[in-house]
């Protein structure tokens, strides 16, 4: 994997890290309850730069967009599940949960390594 895609996939990771506290924190602690206008004032702009910025890289490296949209999708098939186990107990070791993850690596697969 070059360095601007490892790039890429860290800020998609961080993108999906912050979309999930935005929208489920409510879950997890009681203060963010009702508190929708506080969470998007807080998370959607930086979550929206990491995701920008993710995709410019992706679009110089790869010259379509179709890469970094499949990307974007594996990388919240890593950290969805590691956050929703970790804050919410919900398990990411289910037999479709997995299927899914092994099916996003394998998409992220083919858009490495086909060119």
């Amino acid at each position: 994997m070059s360095y601007n895609i490892f790039i890429a996939c860290l800020l998609f990771a961080l993108g999906q890290t912050m979309g999930w506290f935005q929208l489920n924190a409510q879950f997890v602690w009681e203060w963010w309850k009702d508190k929708p206008i506080l969470s998007a004032a807080i998370f959607s702009v930086p979550t929206g730069i990491c995701f920008w910025y993710g995709v410019k890289i992706c679009y110089e490296e790869w010259g379509e967009v179709w890469g970094p949209r499949f990307l974007i999708f594996t990388m919240s098939y890593l950290t969805f599940p590691l956050l929703t186990w970790h804050f919410l107990h919900e398990s990411m070791f289910t037999a479709k949960t997995m299927i899914c993850v092994v099916l996003s690596c394998l998409i992220v697969g083919v858009q490495l390594l086909w060119r």
